[in-house]
């Protein structure tokens, strides 16, 4: 068998270490004589897993003492009803829409109390410049996107919002290079771009905001109690956590983010820098603002899509067509996906040039 170079949005590529160490377990887990997902969640060869990837995860992303660290389900989507649910506590939030995942968060927190829209570009091609954000300074969170894995934009920086509480949508950029966990008052993220496959949700919550979860909120979208039961109020994603945890290790045995990230920025700059340089290929985002995950241009001629990426496929690299709300093509180079793979889509795409342009 040959293994693709699969640009799929998500669930996407994984690292083939990790693949290998699954399949080898697969039937027998460090002699239990069985797998992990036959395992009870509340039995001891479980909660080791839970434990270390826990501290894997808080080493390789540095993530400070006080603050809590949940496994959940129902992916980011979810997590746009429990945010507010967790937070709004009486007050309103304020949200930063760059893109589509953004304006769905904005649109699930209007549902349990006041979600002010504090900037929106008219189109989402870019990140909406600080000075023109109409933040209040009395807000429950302001809320953002750090990446929107459909129009290709990401913010490089993050943004400054003063003493409001700061929550954050990392689900397609997560541990794709260092963060100052810090800076916020909430990250959430689903595992299935750079973490993990798809099933379990990363939330990583200041303590101080835990506690104040409005009453009608199922319980297992309450972040207290979640955290109270170590993330095992009701049966966790148990697979999806132990491979999320080999994951975590082999980020470690990479160089941990820093490492993660240097490599990613030399993918996304590999792309780029040929889509701008070939007239038949064009980016539609603003440069400052490019997304270094999620690499989208358009053909010169949109007739030829459908060419462009029957042969693509062909070449072994699937997964490369942009969502329907947006057409054209998108590459996503999440951590797994190794700079030879873009190397070989940058060859493919000459060649396109070449025959068909």
């Amino acid at each position: 068998m040959t293994r693709v170079f699969n640009f799929s949005a998500g669930p996407a590529t994984l690292p083939v270490p990790v693949l290998e160490q699954v399949r080898d377990e697969l039937l027998d887990w460090h002699g239990t004589g069985m797998s992990v997902m036959e395992m009870s969640h509340r039995d001891k060869p479980f909660m080791s897993i839970a434990a270390e990837a826990e501290a894997d995860l808080r080493e390789v992303l540095g993530v400070p003492a006080n603050y809590k660290m949940l496994f959940m389900q129902g992916g980011a989507t979810a997590q746009f009803a429990a945010v507010p649910l967790n937070l709004l506590n009486g007050k309103a939030a304020d949200y930063i829409v760059n893109g589509a995942w953004g304006a769905k968060a904005v649109k699930e927190c209007a549902k349990y109390g006041k979600a002010n829209t504090a900037a929106k570009p008219d189109k989402f091609n870019h990140v909406p410049a600080r000075d023109g954000w109409k933040l209040d300074p009395n807000a429950a969170y302001v809320h953002y996107t750090p990446n929107e894995t459909i129009e290709g934009v990401e913010f490089q920086t993050v943004p400054d919002v003063g003493s409001v509480p700061l929550v954050a949508d990392f689900s397609s950029s997560f541990l794709s290079r260092p963060l100052d966990v810090s800076k916020f008052g909430l990250i959430y993220a689903g595992a299935q771009k750079n973490a993990g496959p798809a099933g379990i949700t990363f939330v990583i919550v200041r303590e101080d905001l835990l506690g104040t979860c409005n009453p009608v909120a199922p319980s297992i979208f309450d972040y207290k109690s979640v955290s109270e039961n170590e993330s095992m109020l009701n049966t966790p994603a148990t697979f999806a956590w132990y491979v999320s945890g080999l994951v975590f290790k082999w980020i470690k045995s990479e160089g941990g983010l820093a490492a993660i990230g240097e490599r990613n920025h030399r993918k996304s700059s590999l792309l780029y820098d040929y889509i701008d340089s070939e007239p038949f290929y064009a980016n539609p985002v603003a440069k400052a603002d490019r997304s270094w995950m999620n690499v989208v241009w358009t053909l010169a001629d949109a007739n030829l899509d459908a060419d462009f990426l029957k042969g693509a496929a062909k070449a072994g690299l699937p997964g490369l067509k942009g969502h329907r709300a947006v057409g054209g093509m998108r590459a996503s180079i999440y951590n797994a996906m190794p700079e030879a793979g873009c190397a070989v889509l940058v060859d493919y795409m000459k060649e396109f040039v070449r025959t068909q342009g």
